[in-house]
This record gives structure tokens, sequence and C-alpha cells, in this order.
């Protein structure tokens, strides 16, 4: 079945899109960029800096079961999202638009990232796994949003350029999510009376980054509506659609042997996006328990990380088009093994009263002599060495994760025949969420047995590393479409 009966009209590929109209105007563009802008404080706030740390020390108020429970809370969302997205990309395809189902996805994650203001501190029993179901709600609207979001990309630059777009994207998204952080710090977590009166005994300005971040989708997620051109519609209606973008997804999957270079690029791609986001999903965790920080600590941290994640994303974009996007995969997905590793280097020892002896790089070992020093104990924000390298490293991944994401999503757009862009988009989703239920269960798991986080945190090196090798024998060249 060609483009053309699918309802696409394939264009050349240099100067034009992929859907053989002119690439769009610079306001249908840069709204497309404000998904991120509007999508990345959901990332920010709530699974990497201030709701997840909050999750664990007080809803659950272990840091280690916290962590456990966390881990399997993300191991469900990821096996859903990897089961389905692959189905709803090849719908997308043969329906041809893709707004509508952003739409639906984006409104999902609204109303549970709202409804995340119910997460007390002290929770158990139903009301915990009520809580760990909001989240889990939250990442599948988000992601299979981001499925159709993707999938819009080839239409909107040619192909000279769509390694900066993308990379702008991102680092547009790196500044929305800055931007509610100091928000957060600045109105919820320093005063001591917060913004509207919440009540920092209940952790109201902890739970306030749900409600926050679905304002924000809500408000930034409309330009793309409104300004970005969608894909034209096949004509099919929602029944045909179904109908036929499931054939076309069993058609592609019989004729997987053809796509051997694309499908490398992805398994490559699914093992070591799956280590990256664990990376995120437990470093605040990680650093909460070994360091004690607060939320203030935290959100402290992740600007300086977001600013560098932002910076990493626009160089990373530029590269990208000059050398290519599997070079720069390869040197991102490098950075973020050294700096994962140098991580989880760091160990404290007795935070509490008295003396404590800290380790960096595993083997070096300093005592520090004054009582509770550093974070925890409010002295200040790394006032010790362990906490200083452990911003170093921190600074490191987010230089290298930028490009590393930037990089992926404009590879799939060089690999995929033109006609299967969004079938391959849904696969590419697959390929962040396939694995994504076992990262979080192995860190989970391990924790839980070893009771320790820098064990469980330790196995997603292997995640990076795996995806690293396979990531090598992948060609850069664009499939041709299988004859069944």
């Amino acid at each position: 079945m060609t483009a053309r009966d699918r309802g696409h009209e394939v264009g050349v590929e240099d100067g034009l899109t992929i859907f053989g109209t002119r690439p769009a105007g610079r306001l249908g563009v840069f709204s497309w960029a404000m998904f991120d802008w509007a999508n990345q404080p959901y990332f920010t706030l709530i699974t990497t800096f201030i709701f997840a740390p909050y999750f664990t020390s007080a809803v659950v108020g272990d840091a280690v079961r916290g962590q456990e429970l966390w881990g399997y809370g993300q191991a469900v969302a990821g096996l859903c999202i990897a089961l389905l997205s692959p189905v709803m990309g090849a719908i997308a395809d043969a329906g041809g638009r893709r707004k509508p189902w952003i739409m639906v996805f984006q409104a999902v994650c609204v109303l549970a990232c709202a409804s995340l203001w119910l997460a007390m501190p002290g929770a158990g029993g139903r009301d915990l796994v009520m809580i760990l179901g909001f989240v889990v709600l939250a990442s599948l609207g988000a992601e299979f949003a981001t499925v159709f979001n993707n999938a819009m990309l080839p239409g909107l630059a040619s192909k000279s350029r769509i390694g900066r777009l993308s990379g702008q994207a991102w680092a547009l998204g790196y500044l929305g999510g800055l931007l509610t952080l100091g928000f957060v710090l600045g109105g919820f977590s320093l005063p001591e009376v917060p913004l509207f009166g919440l009540d920092k005994a209940a952790h109201e300005h902890d739970r306030m980054v749900g409600p926050l971040s679905a304002i924000w989708m809500v408000v930034f997620v409309i330009p793309l509506f409104l300004f970005t051109p969608d894909t034209p519609p096949s004509g099919l209606g929602l029944r045909g659609s179904v109908r036929q973008g499931l054939g076309n997804l069993s058609e592609t999957l019989r004729s997987l042997g053809h796509y051997r270079n694309i499908m490398l690029f992805l398994i490559a791609r699914m093992i070591y996006f799956d280590g990256m986001t664990a990376v995120f999903a437990f470093g605040g965790i990680y650093a909460a328990g070994i360091f004690g920080w607060t939320t203030t600590n935290l959100g402290i941290f992740g600007i300086i990380i977001t600013i560098f994640g932002a910076v990493g994303a626009v160089v990373g974009g530029w590269l990208d088009d000059r050398f290519g996007s599997k070079r720069i995969i390869i040197f991102s997905v490098v950075g973020l093994t050294i700096a994962t590793l140098g991580l989880i280097s760091i160990t404290v020892d007795g935070r509490g009263s008295g003396a404590r002896v800290d380790t960096i790089f595993f083997f070096i070992h300093y005592a520090v002599e004054a009582p509770g020093a550093g974070a925890s104990a409010g002295g200040g924000m790394f006032t010790t060495l362990s906490e200083q390298i452990f911003l170093v490293f921190g600074i490191m991944i987010g230089i290298f994760s930028g490009p590393a994401q930037a990089a992926s999503r404009t590879m799939v757009a060089r690999l995929a025949p033109v006609e299967k862009i969004g079938e391959f988009y849904g696969l590419y989703a697959l390929s962040g969420k396939a694995t994504a239920f076992i990262a979080p269960l192995v860190v989970g798991v391990v924790t839980g047995i070893s009771q320790s986080q820098r064990a469980g945190v330790s196995t997603i090196l292997l995640f990076l590393i795996i995806g690293l090798l396979l990531m090598l024998f992948v060609r850069e060249e664009r499939a041709t479409t299988a004859k069944i």
C-alpha cells in the first residue's frame, strides 16, 4: 500500500518535508516545540526532583521502601506504554491526524497530575495504591501524547534541519522545567509562608507541583492545536483507521527482517534510554537518601542540571545536523555512563551526630569533621567534597542527556520509511518503554534485596553499556518500504 493510498503525499526530502508540503512556518514550528515546554515540568517536578523524593521520604516515609515502590509503579506504566504505543502510532498513520490523539492523552495526564494534590504524607494501604495509580496514569498520558507529537516532526522541517529543530525543542522543554522549578522554590519551598498560604507542615508545597504541572500543560499546549499544521486526514474514520492501522502494523512486524538496521537502533535505544530514564527517575531519590537533601536542595540541584541540559540540547542539535545522529548518540551515552559511575562512587557514612566518613570514587575516604555538615543539617548546600563531586557528575548528566534524547528522536526520522513514520515512532516509544518496566523493577528488586540504594542504582550501568555497544553496529541510512 502506497503512502498516497493512505492519505499522504510523500515529497522530496531535501528542501521539502516528507509529507510533500513546504516546511511549516515559524509560528507552526515554534508551536510544535512548545509541546516540550508544556510537558517538561511534569518530568522535572513530578518524576525527578520534587514529587518523587517527596513520595519516598514523606508519603512512604522510608527511602529504601519508597524507592522500591516507585520502581514498581514506573514498571507498570512502562509495560503499558510498551504494549500500546506501536498500535497507536500505526492507527495515527492510517488516520493521518495526530492532534486529536494528543488532546486525549494530554487530558489524561492533566487530570492525573492535578490529582497528586491528594498525596498526603504518611499515606498507606489503599491511599498509597491510589497515589501510585495517579502517577501511572500521568506517565501513560504524557508518553502516549509524545508518540503523536514526535510523529509530527518530519513534516515540519527539511531533512537538513530536523536535528536542530529537535534539539531546540528539547532545550525549550528544559527551560520550561527550569522556570517552573525556580517558581516552586521561590514561591513555595524557600519562603516561611508559601504563596497561597500553603501549609508546609502538611507538605502542601510539595503536593502543589501536581496541580501546577497540570495548569502549565493546559496553558502552553494550546499553540500546538492552533498553529501547527497537522497531517491531512485519510478519510477512513476512527474505525477504519484502527482496522487499517492494525493491519499495517501487522505487515511491518511480519517484515521486520527487512528493517533489521532500524530494529537494531530501536533495540539499542530501548536499552540505553531505559538506563538514562532510570538515572533521572532515581537520581533525586538517591541524593535525598545519601545526603538528606530537602526539597529546596533538590530543587536547586535540578535547576543547575536543567540549565546545562538546555545548553547541551541546543549544541547537540547543531552537531546532529553536522556530524549525524549516530555519533552524537554514542558520544552522549559514553558521557552518561561515566557520570552515572561517578554518582554511585559516592557514599556517606553516618549522617547523624558526630564525625562522618564520606567515600568518593569508590576508594577515597575522608572525614567530615563538622557534625552533620552539608545540606542535610542545614549547613548549606554543596559544602562537602562529596556533595560537590556529586554536583559535577549531575552536571555531566544534564549536558549529555539533552543531545542523547534529541538525536534519538531525529534518528528515527532519518532511518524510517517516510510513509511509516507514525508506526516507527510508535515503535520508538516502545523502544523507550519496552524495558522501562525492567529497569525500575531491577532497581526496586535489588534495592529491596540488598537494602542498599547504591546497589539498586548501580544496575542502571548495565543498560547504558549494553545499549552503547549495540549502537556501534547501527548504520545511519533510510530504509525502503518492505514489499509484502
